[in-house]
């Protein structure tokens, strides 16, 4: 699955849907992503819960520790320590520091308050029940606590307790929504009442029909009600495609226990690469992991998305509390640790999100884009050659496919190698089915090719990627805009690119495409608005303020020229800085002018 853009990574390179030939050197990423997309149902029901959530976790964070309320001198010196160690990002350090201040001021609920948030953070579970144990103790425990009372109470068997714990969750009433679904899995896991009947019931509770739906499918399934259950299951394609292929790949690793291989196969249709490695698992008779078939793998899946939908509102913190959570409860979960370490990439706590991919197993079905995930990091991380020996290893080992050649391809393109690239792209192409492979693969190929100053071999793959997909406007412009470039076949530039900008009438890179084909062409009056449309749609793009520079010059704007032409400046690399530099210096000539 190629979901980079709800990963919500901190890397600012772009991607398919805005990139073109020469401008924008870098392929498109790849990446699973766990998180959903804008269009899906939310989990919290209004936005307003989640800004008190932010507000809560923000004042536990303002909170200061002066000095005078220590009398131990370790208790400031661990506390000193764990300042900096927060500071500098070290969130380990950082837990471990405050759990030894409140070792010795176990009353401060600042100090719980900055411990239990940190050791969470960290994952050290020990740490985090020690802190909100002391805030319970102060009625001080934030909303989000109490999940870590269930977690233990989970653990333990102990259902009375866990009802109790959900009672307490119901009366704070943040996280009430959640309520059903939480006693549903409480009653299944205690053997004790109807869990489809509660889940029913909390329907008119306000909890989301999307999510009720989900739990009630992997309710069926866990209480080997297969037939309504797998019915259910393919019900739930609304809820996006990557919480769509987590339920149907727990409902088929339970069906596959249970001896109903055909039913479990059936479920994974699919060419993903998760499908594929669970359908190889489930025909030689393996375990596949990730059933949800107790309390605590279900209550786990409630955490993953609440983690994702919470990320995605930009509440960061809780979002990674309750990723960790998940990760408390179901270890074997690779979709927890992929949501874990997802949000502390955005964090820019580089250690710890690799740290968090180590925990998936290679039998896992995520592993393959789990090791994507790590690729991505170590470059973002700017450890390249890392990154480039890792998607090595992968493309070299036996059994390699499309999308461990695809890996490769993307980091060598990274490291402006597009020889090597484009090799790594045709390797790929082939495995994925050679002449009809994904459109997507014969962009990548054609464009790597492109980079590598090989025209006449890239203009055919282009073509091809165009003639797959007549309607993918990212095709279009980027065949229209590479003819344009090359002031080769002004009138087929000019009408793939008016297809795209029909298609995609909001990307600014297209429109300045279509801006700049006019341009070309003589149409100065008509290349303007368009150029100044999509300087304002993207105005920190370089090829765009270029172009718009340019446009200027030509018709006597000299001032407004040399303003795009700074703006095009600020972010410009390479041959593109260096041509800018000297238009600013001697004015637009055939010699400086944009390609």
């Amino acid at each position: 699955m190629t979901m980079a853009e709800n990963r919500g990574s901190r890397s600012t390179r772009r991607t398919a849907s805005t990139a073109r030939p020469a401008t924008s050197r870098t392929r498109p990423r790849t990446s699973t992503g766990w998180f959903p997309k804008a269009g899906e149902d939310p989990i919290i029901p209004t936005c307003k819960r989640i800004a008190r959530a932010a507000a809560l976790l923000a004042l536990g964070a303002a909170w200061s520790v002066p000095a005078q309320a220590y009398d131990s001198r370790n208790a400031l010196a661990d506390y000193a320590r764990a300042r900096v160690a927060d500071a500098s990002g070290e969130i380990a350090v950082a837990a471990r520091g405050y759990a030894a201040a409140l070792a010795e001021a176990p009353f401060d609920e600042a100090l719980a308050a900055r411990a239990y948030r940190r050791a969470v953070a960290a994952g050290d579970r020990t740490l985090a029940l020690q802190a909100a144990r002391s805030l319970d103790g102060a009625n001080a425990l934030p909303p989000d606590g109490r999940f870590l009372f269930l977690i233990e109470a989970l653990e333990d068997g102990d259902w009375a307790e866990a009802r109790r714990v959900v009672d307490r969750i119901e009366e704070e009433q943040l996280f009430e929504s959640l309520v059903p679904v939480l006693r549903a899995w409480i009653a299944y896991g205690a053997n004790d009442g109807d869990p489809i009947a509660i889940l029913d019931a909390g329907r008119d509770g306000g909890t989301p029909a999307a999510y009720s739906a989900e739990h009630r499918a992997l309710l069926l399934i866990a209480q080997r009600q297969f037939e309504e259950g797998t019915a259910a299951i393919s019900g739930l394609a609304s809820l996006g495609p990557a919480r769509f292929l987590r339920a149907r790949l727990s409902a088929a690793s339970r069906l596959a226990r249970s001896r109903q291989r055909d039913e479990a196969l059936a479920l994974l249709p699919g060419n993903s690469r998760a499908e594929i490695a669970a359908r190889a698992l489930i025909q030689r008779g393996r375990t596949v992991p990730g059933a949800a078939d107790s309390a605590a793998d279900g209550i786990a899946e409630v955490f993953i998305r609440l983690a994702a939908e919470v990320n995605r509102r930009d509440v960061s913190a809780l979002a990674l509390t309750l990723a960790r959570f998940a990760t408390f409860l179901a270890p074997d979960n690779s979709s927890g640790w992929f949501v874990t370490s997802a949000i502390l990439d955005n964090a820019g706590q580089d250690a710890a999100a690799l740290a968090a991919l180590d925990h998936v197993d290679e039998r896992d079905p995520f592993f393959a884009d789990v090791q994507d995930m790590r690729v991505q990091l170590l470059a973002e991380t700017e450890d390249a050659a890392a990154a480039l020996a890792l998607a090595q290893e992968r493309a070299e080992e036996n059994g390699a496919n499309a999308a461990d050649w695809q890996r490769l391809g993307e980091q060598l393109a990274l490291m402006d190698r597009y020889g090597e690239a484009a090799d790594a792209y045709g390797r790929a192409l082939a495995l994925a089915g050679g002449e009809d492979a994904p459109w997507t693969a014969w962009i990548l190929y054609g464009g790597a090719l492109l980079d590598g100053g090989q025209w006449e071999d890239a203009r055919p793959a282009l073509e091809r990627a165009v003639e797959l997909a007549p309607d993918s406007a990212v095709a279009l412009n980027y065949l229209g805009y590479a003819l344009l470039e090359r002031r080769e076949d002004l009138g087929r530039a000019e009408e793939l690119i008016r297809r795209a900008a029909e298609l995609d009438p909001g990307s600014a890179s297209i429109i300045d495409s279509l801006g700049w084909v006019h341009y070309v062409q003589g149409n100065i009056d008509e290349a303007i608005p368009m150029l100044e449309s999509a300087a304002r749609g993207e105005p920190a793009e370089p090829t765009i303020n270029e172009h718009l520079g340019d446009a200027y010059w030509t018709v006597g704007r000299r001032r407004d020229a040399r303003f795009a032409w700074q703006a095009a400046l600020v972010s410009a690399e390479d041959e593109a800085a260096e041509r800018i530099r000297e238009k600013l210096d001697i004015g637009l000539t055939a010699e400086t002018a944009s390609p």
